[in-house]
């Protein structure tokens, strides 16, 4: 007889590895020890993932879908706009999947997973040929890619700081470097109004149950915002 697996140990054992993983390092942390944690057996664990490797592709699923999306609205925006969309669009999903990010710093456990580190790789090359522009010179594309890089770093090092200062204080790190150039949009701490990638993170966080205030404070908008734009999704 098959051990009897409850429905919602998935979601258990991907909140233990991650747990595990951001504690201990993927490296270091063995599906046995996941197990334990979750309180069922290895078995249990590689029914619903075959390998570790499986764990962290899983886990990395949202990164990835979000990463994904950002870039197509970035691409299908007036072409004088796609590259700061493509700044904001990009750290708004660190910023929504710092925890991950951290973790991935530790030991880079998402390398883990050749699945996720193509996708990933395939997304931040697309990243860098929308920022540096379709006739961009090898320095430009430097440039570019220190841009995005720039991103992800503060993020990382600063994860538990109070989100809507970090977003304005990266981007403006951003401006500086491009400083002499065309800058699409001035500094600023709360936007002024909402982009199409904030929009979707807004709903996409309702939809998994986090409420107006904590929306507000993760994308960096006031609550009255959050609720214009939610109401106005149904």
């Amino acid at each position: 007889m098959s051990e009897e697996v409850p429905p919602d140990t998935r979601a258990r054992i991907l909140r233990a590895a991650m747990d595990e993983f951001s504690a201990r390092g993927y490296h270091a942390t063995s599906v046995r020890e996941i197990a334990e944690r979750v309180g069922v057996t290895k078995t249990a664990v590689l029914y619903h993932f075959p390998g570790k490797a499986d764990i962290i592709t899983a886990l990395a699923e949202p990164l990835l879908v979000d990463l994904e999306r950002c870039l197509a609205i970035a691409e299908a925006a007036d072409p004088d706009e796609v590259r700061w969309n493509v700044f904001e669009g990009l750290l708004d999903v660190w910023l929504q999947h710092r925890h991950l990010l951290r973790l991935n710093l530790r030991d880079l456990g998402l390398t883990a997973s050749s699945v996720t580190f193509d996708r990933f790789r395939d997304s931040m090359l697309r990243a860098n040929a929308l920022v540096a522009g379709p006739e961009a010179d090898f320095p430009q594309r430097v440039r570019a890619a220190q841009a995005i890089a720039m991103l992800s770093d503060p993020v990382v090092l600063f994860a538990d700081s109070p989100l809507h200062e970090l977003r304005a204080a990266v981007l403006d790190g951003v401006r500086r470097l491009f400083a002499g150039q065309a800058s699409p949009r001035p500094a600023r701490g709360r936007p002024s109004k909402m982009t199409d990638n904030l929009v979707i993170m807004c709903r996409d966080l309702h939809d998994r149950g986090f409420s107006a205030n904590e929306i507000a404070a993760t994308v960096g908008v006031s609550r009255a915002t959050v609720y214009r734009h939610l109401s106005g999704s149904h």
